[in-house]
């Protein structure tokens, strides 16, 4: 994040503090361009992408169950009926009230906990009010006072990279515009062999080979570019890979293992991304703390503490990184299904260190079970290796073609496809 970018970020936040609508002369119009729903076990996200910054109001009435938005100087930029309800929402309603404002009404299934903020627009992004439900029975965090928040950034914003911002840009100005960077992480490494088959197979060698067959894959794809954390047999720290991903402004992190269970039946393949409150069951306790382990196994100590920044912003930068990784995620587990067998129908939850960039979609891919003969065997082999790489690539191939970031190239061509037209040359020049 562009240490500007983060200033007008914090800024937001201390000015989001008051969820009051101040009084004094209205905003001119802004547009609610779109609704965007997220929902799963951790709770459920709305966001609300907006033309500029809108004095607002959230709150929640009961008898029925509803969440209430109110938006200063407003108007719904698109039609309710559009709106992809999920999770608990089960309808959209919207209004005009006196004093210009526009009242947006979620019929909810049950009563739940809210909390919002706003988010200033940067680059190529509009402003966005995001409005957090909590599942039932749970409270969700608050945000960070502006005081909290100042006062870890003033201490850390020097160490983060600065980047510079993506204009917006039209859809074929876009197709000459950058590539998609996915950082594809192999597991382990170095004097950390992660598990060992019967066979003797070494879960490094594995997920070096199929990194690098899913790098190949992904740079032969127009408009996206594949960076190798590890691309050789050698050690990075877990948090040294996520560095990693973000000194390239990775639009998203794929990291590939290969691992084992004290149960030989158990094979297939299984993805995870993070679960904010932890690992959802046992036994992704256990695979959470044998990789979090791996930071000892390199000398490096866990408890580092200069990722300040990242905890405290967390509660409010995390939930839509996870929401996007879910979705990802959900990709490539089907895609996974076409070449082989997967462990579960669903995407897991679980603490895994890898996963805990804030502003990065983050996913953790187990290929198969290395403790598994067959699945060991499926592993050694080089045409294996490559069907499950191009099953990866293709889950993230199509979660990016219909989640596009603005100012791509993969935009320009996923407008191009949803129109049934063709850029002209001239849009693809420059390459």
């Amino acid at each position: 994040m562009a240490r500007h970018s983060l200033s007008r970020f914090l800024c937001c936040l201390v000015l989001a503090g008051s969820m009051l609508l101040p009084s004094g002369p209205s905003f001119a119009a802004t547009q609610v361009r779109d609704v965007r729903i997220w929902s799963d076990a951790e709770g459920t996200r709305i966001v609300l992408d907006l033309s500029a910054q809108a004095r607002h109001q959230v709150f929640t009435l009961e008898n029925p169950d509803r969440v209430v938005i109110d938006l200063q100087g407003a108007e719904l930029g698109v039609p309710e009926r559009s709106v992809e309800l999920r999770g608990p929402v089960k309808a959209l309603r919207s209004g005009r009230q006196p004093n210009e404002v526009l009242r947006l009404v979620l019929d909810l299934d049950g009563a739940r906990k809210v909390n919002s903020f706003l988010i200033d627009a940067d680059g190529s992004d509009g402003a966005r009010l995001v409005v957090d439900l909590a599942p039932p029975g749970a409270v969700l965090p608050q945000a960070p006072t502006g005081k909290q928040v100042l006062a870890v950034a003033a201490d850390s914003i020097g160490s983060h990279k600065s980047q510079p911002e993506q204009p917006v840009k039209s859809v074929f100005a876009a197709a000459r515009g950058r590539d998609l960077v996915i950082a594809v992480d192999a597991g382990h490494g170095g004097q950390d062999p992660g598990a060992i088959g019967r066979g003797g197979t070494r879960e490094k060698d594995i997920t070096l080979a199929i990194a690098k067959r899913l790098a190949e894959a992904i740079n032969a794809e127009d408009g996206m570019r594949a960076v190798l954390v590890r691309d050789g047999d050698h050690f990075i720290s877990l948090r040294g890979r996520i560095s990693k991903a973000r000194q390239h402004g990775a639009d998203m992190f794929v990291s590939v293992h290969a691992d084992a269970v004290k149960d030989r039946s158990v094979r297939g393949s299984s993805v995870y991304v993070l679960s904010l409150r932890g690992a959802s069951d046992e036994a992704s306790r256990w695979l959470a703390e044998r990789e979090n382990a791996a930071d000892l196994i390199g000398g490096v100590s866990l408890d580092d503490k200069n990722d300040v920044l990242a905890s405290v912003l967390l509660d409010v930068t995390q939930k839509e990184s996870v929401s996007n990784s879910v979705e990802a995620a959900s990709r490539v587990l089907s895609s996974l299904g076409s070449v082989g067998r997967v462990h579960g129908n669903r995407v897991r939850h679980a603490g895994f260190v890898v996963l805990k960039s804030p502003d990065i979609p983050s996913m953790l891919v187990e290929t198969a079970f290395i403790s598994n003969a067959a699945d060991e065997r499926r592993l050694r082999d080089p045409g294996e290796q490559k069907r499950i790489a191009a099953a990866i690539h293709n889950g993230v191939r199509e979660y990016f073609y219909d989640n596009p970031p603005p100012g791509t190239k993969v935009a320009a061509l996923s407008a191009a496809r949803r129109n049934g037209g063709r850029l002209p040359p001239e849009a693809v020049a420059g390459r």
